[in-house]
């Protein structure tokens, strides 16, 4: 017999979506130890585990599943063909729906394109702080994009208004965001994006306590430290307006101690999401304000599943020995922030589990 790991890795399935199966009645182990509560297959459920998860892959309904799976070894096949045929039909028809909205989307872009105004200016100089500007670039950077589908993600971007120069870095799952005091910028707002290699080279040179130069002139941007710089282009896109991406007040917070917490997330139970990619900790605060990371038995309404490694990431960026988690919603992003400094934090998009 196989056990559920075996079974996992063998059909393509999450152990935890395995076990949700077994709760739907759709792939029942055929023996769970009455002890240890584990579950084991036969051999020849392998092959309904591999087709489950190729009508989990295409998206078919569980309703649907179940008739597909009561029906695969029959003689008379015309009910699951009927199926495959119906559920292919209502893919291609939400493929066109969402090519035609795509098509008004496209046009709208356009029009919003010719209308707007960039937010990039012909010269701007101005001073910085160095270890500020060293300490935001740190703060940031392990959220930035390596995908080359979204090449306006590839990098940090600068904001500057005011009395600030915000650094944001977002790879559509996590976003970290920074600032550093500047001399009061009296212009309009600019934003530019600076290229993840270009800010790597800039922080290489942030290792003094003086002040610095950054320096915008069209599409170009330098930083110079002393007799040393940085420059390059910037990047030709324009960033999302992350300030709508910030999360909501009035979830619940603790403040947690980093290395106590690092470990236990080390040491503490781990699932795995609906395709089973990455290693999952599902936490909950308690009304007491304790963080606690859940097991697999535990079904409270309020837990909360992030991609551990990012988690871990974050942590580390907030280069603070006590740090404040902020959990909303299970479908909310959680925030990392600075207890003292609550305009730098890193933001984490939840993971649906599969139960």
């Amino acid at each position: 017999m196989r056990s559920i790991g075996d079974m996992a890795r063998d059909s393509g399935l999450g152990v935890s979506a395995l076990r949700f199966y077994d709760r739907a009645g759709v792939l029942v182990p055929a023996w769970v130890d009455p002890v240890s509560g584990y579950r084991w297959y036969e051999p020849e459920q392998l092959e309904e585990g591999r087709l489950l998860a190729r009508l989990r892959r295409a998206g078919m309904p569980l309703a649907d599943i179940r008739l597909v799976l009561a029906s695969w070894s029959g003689a008379d096949t015309d009910l699951v063909r009927n199926l495959l045929e119906a559920h292919l039909r209502r893919l291609e028809q939400a493929l066109s729906d969402a090519r035609s909205e795509f098509s008004a989307l496209r046009a709208l872009l356009d029009h919003r394109e010719n209308v707007m105004t960039s937010l990039r200016i012909a010269a701007v100089r101005l001073s910085i702080a160095a270890p500020e500007l060293a300490a935001a670039l740190d703060t940031v950077r392990f959220a930035a994009s390596t995908d080359p589908e979204l090449p306006m993600l590839g990098g940090v971007l600068f904001d500057i208004e005011g009395e600030n120069l915000h650094v944001v870095a977002t790879d559509r799952y996590r976003m970290a965001v920074a600032h550093a005091g500047i001399a009061r910028h009296e212009g309009s707002r600019v934003q530019v994006i600076v290229p993840t290699p270009l800010a790597d080279a800039m922080r290489a040179l942030l290792d003094g306590e003086g002040r610095v130069w950054l320096s915008v002139d069209g599409d170009r941007v330098t930083l110079e430290a002393g007799d040393r710089q940085a420059a390059g282009q910037c990047l030709d896109h324009d960033f999302p307006d992350y300030r709508r991406l910030l999360p909501r007040a009035g979830g619940r917070r603790t403040l947690v101690e980093v290395a106590a917490f690092r470990k236990a997330l080390e040491a503490g139970p781990v699932r795995s999401g609906e395709a089973g990619a990455h290693d999952l900790s599902v936490l909950r605060v308690d009304d007491g304000g304790t963080v606690t990371l859940c097991t697999d038995g535990d079904d409270d309404p309020n837990r909360v599943a992030v991609n551990r490694e990012f988690l871990m990431d974050a942590l580390a960026a907030g280069a603070r020995d006590r740090l404040i988690l902020e959990l909303g919603a299970p479908t909310a992003p959680i925030a990392i922030r600075r207890p003292a400094d609550e305009g730098t934090f890193s933001v984490l998009m939840p993971v649906r589990l599969e139960d």
